[in-house]
């Protein structure tokens, strides 16, 4: 994530706010560090103030914070204590888990916000499973 991460958090709720307007309620996040985070936490906040939407936290694996930061794992467990609902994609740490965990939240979408500023990376494939599944995906990389 960039130095203005002010920036990013704004256009995210914009677009969360859009959505909501929209209809949409249930909102995944998959746990990483970084925009994950960030998308996780800005919903949370606006339950506060539409009561009807939902946070579902679509793991990787159950150890994803093993060796993250005292910090960083704080937040990850407040943010798991807080949401609606927790699945784990898989029950154990793989080579490719995060991917699964990636397309388990498109197979769960009909939209997905991202934050994708290069043309390959984890970001990258979940956006092409987007448009392989018809998801529609609102990057708001471009839009900064």
């Amino acid at each position: 994530m960039p130095a203005d991460t002010a920036l990013i958090e704004a256009r995210l709720e914009e677009q969360i706010r859009h959505l909501i307007d929209r209809g949409y309620t249930d909102f995944c996040a998959g746990g990483a560090l970084g925009f994950d985070t960030l998308a996780a936490r800005t919903v949370l906040k606006l339950k506060q103030e539409y009561e009807t939407l939902r946070l579902i936290l679509v793991l990787p694996c159950p150890e994803q914070a093993q060796k993250w930061s005292k910090k960083n794992k704080a937040i990850y467990e407040d943010i798991k204590s807080r949401a609606d609902e927790v699945i784990y994609s898989s029950d154990a740490y793989y080579k490719g888990c995060m991917q699964k965990r990636n397309r388990d939240m498109v197979d769960r979408s009909s939209c997905c916000i991202c934050y994708m500023t290069k043309g390959k990376g984890g970001t990258k494939l979940t956006t092409e499973y987007c448009a392989i599944r018809g998801v529609y995906v609102i990057n708001i990389a471009s839009a900064l």
